[in-house]
């Protein structure tokens, strides 16, 4: 079961490289469903030196006041042969055989993250050891929990240590490693107050008891180990780290580790737990925990994994491609964005989005109630019928049927239609405009380019401008093509009418009375209804030609010729993406390519085993 702690340890190096472990994201972050095992003690607890033990190696910074100051993940691999080195994730070329290297460069890089401050960072440090004399493990040494701030420190160094301590062990995945000192009093112990806090029934915390050889004489620390004082889950480990004195004399840890051995199985108190005693035996027992525990999330990984790389795909898709840096690749870029807004501008007209109906009901509405509230009675009063068919016989009157007259009556008549002919153009070019504004609002690749998004709808506004003018121009034509030229056979057939009811018989000299008025007065205004017949469904279809299927045809053709002359700078103004979004997309894109990564080592994993 090596191989799992060796995924865990790559799938973490991958997190942090990303910068995903474990802080405040929107984003999914694997790191929070990775089994970690945190070290967890007070100042002076003898944290450092459990590590130290269970490594084998002087390794870690010393001194006083808080040391770690940035999550230390220490990932121990078991190698049978080479020589004991260290390498660290933040300097992949190079290895380190001196341990007192290895202790310079933590304090270093702890110092490159915070400054020669005494703060702290959420940011961690990625220590491999490969050595024949450690078990394959991953630990993560997080800053010791204090009470008090030393100098150089703000009074809120106390609260960031438990927040960040509480950020990795309050995750149901975090395996806690609780290390309190055995000369103090047990129910003081920072370690064990954080721990009962986050895990109440001590079901994933280990309890390490240190500096069993200091306690007062006559005392021990039995009832601790065998679980009567305070009882987890997993039996209590006591270790006895080297004193100071030790330390000073440059005593290995190998030495160490004998004489830790003897202490347990000599001594009649605890000759009895020897066994499940020691560095070594806390060693091996947490990795094979952690092991155990890695096998039995491999399916929630699995599932975990598959679902987030689903939704970072959704996601990407919804943030819309990156901008491309080549100015080929921009003109392309938005040349293809203008397309998706025209396409969606054209299914708003054919009815595949709403929208398209409004301007059938200006044809069928609003033209035909328009042309029915038209008044001719000024056009068609006694007085103006008299007054331009008298001005139309000139010096001498008509003999037969007043010609000029009935023309100027149907002129003048007529020319009232073209106010309802401009007014159907103005109102489809308003619905066109409405159209423009909710396709470019339902072009989701426009949002992120607030520039092009203003270009696009300023060129599409342009063009369906330049369209109403030439429309209106067309509907207007109509209107002087059915002034300019009477339908003869309309008039042909009035004499027959005359004789079928009317009365013909009249002289010359009386058809100015006012029946012959009247009469003449209601020819006119039944030709102007048959020419609004016409006009009712010819204005339409004029419209259509000269707005619609011109919107739907050439909307952006001339914004597409200006794009074409634009260099890369011009077009990449266009692309104004929000920062915000672009940082976005990194993040996801990373992040994605992390679980992919994730996904294809647990797989091969699972298919090894």
């Amino acid at each position: 079961m090596e191989t799992l702690i060796d995924l865990v340890n790559k799938l973490q190096k991958a997190c942090t490289a990303l910068g995903d472990f474990g802080d405040e994201s929107s984003l999914p972050t694997l790191w929070d469903a990775l089994p970690t095992i945190a070290v967890v003690g007070g100042q002076s607890s003898g944290k450092s030196s459990v590590l130290e033990s269970i490594v084998g190696k002087d390794f870690l910074p010393r001194g006083s006041g808080i040391v770690t100051r940035r999550p230390l993940v220490l990932q121990l691999h078991r190698v049978e042969e080479g020589r004991e080195h260290a390498e660290f994730a933040h300097l992949p070329r190079k290895t380190f055989t001196d341990f007192a290297a290895v202790r310079k460069e933590i304090a270093d890089e702890t110092d490159r993250e915070t400054g020669r401050t005494k703060q702290i960072s959420s940011v961690p440090i990625y220590l491999s050891i490969y050595s024949p004399n450690v078990v394959n493990l991953t630990l993560v040494d997080l800053p010791g929990l204090t009470k008090v701030a030393v100098d150089g420190q703000s009074d809120s160094i106390v609260k960031e240590i438990e927040n960040l301590v509480r950020s990795y062990i309050e995750k149901p995945n975090c395996i806690i490693l609780a290390v309190s000192p055995a000369n103090q009093d047990l129910a003081t112990s920072d370690a064990i107050q954080i721990s009962r806090e986050v895990d109440p029934k001590g079901e994933r915390t280990f309890g390490v008891l240190t500096k069993i050889d200091l306690m007062d004489q006559g005392t021990d620390a039995v009832d601790i180990l065998e679980g009567r004082s305070y009882r987890l889950n997993f039996p209590w480990i006591g270790v006895v780290n080297r004193s100071q004195a030790d330390i000073n004399k440059n005593v290995d840890m190998i030495s160490a580790r004998k004489r830790e051995r003897e202490y347990f199985t000599n001594l009649p108190e605890y000759s009895h737990l020897a066994n499940r005693m020691g560095s070594e035996h806390l060693g091996k027992l947490l990795s094979k925990h952690l092991e155990s525990v890695i096998k039995s999330r491999i399916p929630g990984l699995q599932s975990l994994i598959s679902r987030t790389i689903l939704d970072l795909e959704t996601e990407l898709n919804r943030l819309g491609r990156p901008i491309a840096v080549d100015a080929g690749g921009k003109l392309y870029m938005i040349m293809e964005i203008c397309r998706a807004f025209d396409q969606i501008f054209k299914e708003h007209l054919d009815g595949i989005r709403p929208g398209g109906e409004k301007v059938y009901a200006v044809f069928d509405n609003q033209l035909p109630a328009a042309l029915k509230r038209l008044q001719f009675d000024k056009q068609l009063s006694m007085e103006n019928v008299r007054k331009l068919i008298t001005e139309a016989d000139g010096y001498q009157p008509h003999l037969i049927a007043p010609e000029q007259g009935y023309r100027r009556l149907i002129e003048s008549t007529l020319i009232t239609i073209k106010s309802p002919a401009e007014a159907v153009v103005d109102a489809v070019h308003s619905i066109l405009k409405d159209l423009v504004r909710k396709s470019i609002k339902e072009t989701a690749e426009l949002k992120q380019y607030p520039s092009l998004k203003v270009e696009v709808m300023s060129a599409a506004c342009e063009s369906l401008d330049r369209m109403r003018i030439e429309s209106k121009r067309a509907a207007l034509q109509l209107v002087d093509m059915e002034s300019s030229y009477l339908t003869v056979d309309f008039f042909r057939k009035l004499p027959q009418d005359v004789e079928k009811g009317g009365n013909p018989t009249h002289s010359i000299f009386d058809r100015y009375n006012e029946a012959y008025l009247r009469r003449v007065g209601a020819i006119v205004l039944s030709y102007v209804h048959m020419v609004v017949g016409t006009l009712r469904h010819s204005i339409p279809k004029s419209v259509v030609y000269c707005q619609v299927r011109e919107a739907k045809r050439s909307l952006l053709d001339r914004f597409f010729t200006e794009l074409g002359a634009k260099e890369g700078k011009q077009l990449g103004k266009l692309l104004d993406e929000d920062p915000v979004i672009t940082q976005r997309r990194q993040n996801i894109g990373k992040r994605l390519e992390l679980y992919r990564a994730a996904q294809s080592e647990i797989d091969m994993v699972v298919w090894t085993k």
